[in-house]
């Protein structure tokens, strides 16, 4: 995984240069550092939109006292999102575009909640099948009734 990264690290950058570069000789270095912030506003608005989007979804979830498991990962993909839209580039830009569009961050978040499942225990509900509370699925109502009350035995 540690050598996946540094390739990343190290290939991702050369790339993006080479792709600027390759722009700038079509379109010209004025055009292309244009076209680059356009690209730029336009991503820093649809990030907005769709995290207010996301965190409205997830006050109504809470309001109904469900888990709001899928809002969740929606706006870890959207805050992801916004870090490709920061980074200079077409080609992060283009991700993280297409990580805004609600149909893409849909299939992205189907793959990653298949994934991570069974590693996720939140509250002694496990996402593994024949876990603590059996198999759980994101966004499942939360049973209030068989939580306790913690109490605090320290003294002030």
């Amino acid at each position: 995984m540690l050598a996946v990264l540094i390739l990343l690290l190290l290939s991702v950058p050369l790339l993006e240069l080479f792709v600027i570069v390759q722009v700038a000789g079509g379109l010209g270095a004025g055009q292309t550092i244009l076209l680059l912030v356009a690209v730029s506003v336009v991503g820093a608005w649809m990030v907005r939109r769709s995290g207010l989007g996301v965190l409205n979804q997830i006050r109504t979830r809470l309001a109904q006292g469900e888990i709001p498991g899928n809002e969740l990962v929606d706006g870890l993909l959207i805050l992801l999102a916004a870090a490709f839209m920061l980074t200079p580039g077409f080609l992060t830009d283009a991700v993280g575009l297409l990580m805004l569009f609600p149909p893409t961050r849909k299939a992205v978040r189907s793959i990653l909640v298949r994934r991570y499942a069974k590693r996720v225990d939140i509250a002694g509900w496990s996402g593994a099948q024949g876990g603590a509370g059996g198999p759980r699925r994101f966004g499942a109502p939360l049973d209030a009734e068989s939580f306790t009350k913690d109490t605090d035995d320290r003294t002030d």
